[in-house]
């Protein structure tokens, strides 16, 4: 495990509950990894080198921040190592074309963590889509709401651009709404005309004061300003023609994890929730209904991935549970559906760059 932070956490647990040993962790300086690995109960590595040169390492999750993604992936498949890596992929467009042709040509397993692709109910909208349930696609909208970055004291590496890319909110939570939206729908995006915005203009500098609650600053933080969005709004136009839109945010009080998305089809519609992920709504011009999820009932993958009885809730982390396990069927050679690799990483950066350069110059721009 590179990186011990609130993700290497889920990393961490969900490999340990697909079966593998964690050989170690390797966190953002000795001190630091030395606690984790207390915690963990596990070895610390002193070096990426130390970690690499362990022969009884096969897979490298790669949980660390975004800018460390490209060069820390690179050495791990060199090293004959499997990767998973947290998203987005590369802060870039080239080191993500990089990543993805190492991948490929190496003949390892690169994946990354789109894992809201796990839940159950998302499997059986798109198991209806390929059926033909729904017909051709009229519109396709949605939103990923958070407020995590509310406070005007809310900060961290993810706000600096060296550290985290020029991209925030929507690199990390755009990207997974687009992944979704287009792996389920079956559309791809061809061209956007995006905006973004800053709310809170200056932040308090990485390492001086994280997370802090607004009613109680501390004076002595230093403060830097924000060069990374806090919102995005986005019309985009598929490559069959069709009308999309979402709206991203990081600022939207009382939105903790909000992904929402509605497909709107010649014969049906649908609706997906991430925070009620056990429902979704299917409506037909003469009405609509509400199919809950049950592994008795429904697609193949839907009830593959329903771990628990109907009304029993299961969510996002039984979706990264399910994704680090296909992640490591396939490295024993299963070819599971739907497992995010480094190609869909790429795909995210390059979405990402289009909105990013639609925002600067104002007009519709190519994916």
């Amino acid at each position: 495990m590179v990186g011990a932070g609130m993700i290497g956490a889920i990393h961490r647990r969900a490999a340990a509950l697909a079966g593998a040993r964690i050989t170690g962790v390797l966190a953002s300086s000795p001190p630091r990894s030395a606690q984790v690995a207390a915690e963990w109960q596990v070895p610390a590595y002193p070096s990426l080198d130390a970690l690499l040169d362990d022969d009884s390492v096969d897979v490298v999750h790669i949980c660390s921040p975004n800018a460390t993604h490209a060069p820390f992936a690179m050495r791990a498949l060199a090293a004959g190592k499997h990767v998973v890596c947290e998203k987005p992929l590369a802060v870039s467009v080239a080191d993500g074309e990089r990543m993805a042709e190492t991948a490929r040509s190496s003949g390892l397993v690169a994946a990354v963590p789109f894992v809201y692709r796990y839940h159950p109910l998302v499997r059986e909208i798109r198991a209806r889509r390929i059926d033909g349930e729904f017909g051709g696609w009229h519109l396709i909208h949605g939103s990923y709401l958070q407020d995590w970055m509310l406070s005007p004291q809310a900060s961290g590496w993810r706000v600096d651009p060296v550290a985290g890319g020029p991209s925030r909110a929507f690199a990390d939570i755009g990207s997974h709404w687009c992944d979704l939206v287009e792996w389920v729908s079956g559309e791809r995006f061809a061209e956007v005309t995006a905006s973004t915005s800053i709310a809170v203009d200056k932040r308090p500098a990485a390492g001086s004061r994280t997370f802090a609650s607004a009613d109680s600053p501390d004076p002595s933080s230093e403060y830097m300003d924000v060069r990374t969005e806090d919102c995005a709004a986005l019309l985009l136009r598929t490559a069959s023609g069709v009308l999309a839109s979402t709206t991203v945010s990081q600022v939207s009080a009382g939105r903790k994890n909000r992904l929402w998305f509605e497909l709107d089809g010649a014969r049906a519609s649908a609706v997906f929730d991430q925070e009620n992920p056990e429902t979704i709504w299917l409506g037909g011009e003469d009405g609509a209904r509400v199919i809950s999820r049950d592994p008795g009932h429904g697609s193949a993958e839907q009830r593959r991935l329903s771990v628990l009885p109907p009304g029993h809730a299961q969510g996002y982390a039984e979706c990264f549970e399910a994704f680090v396990a296909d992640t490591y069927a396939a490295i024993g050679g299963d070819r599971p559906e739907g497992l995010p690799t480094f190609d869909d990483g790429l795909r995210a950066a390059r979405i990402t760059e289009a909105v990013l350069r639609s925002s600067r110059n104002g007009s519709w721009t190519e994916v």
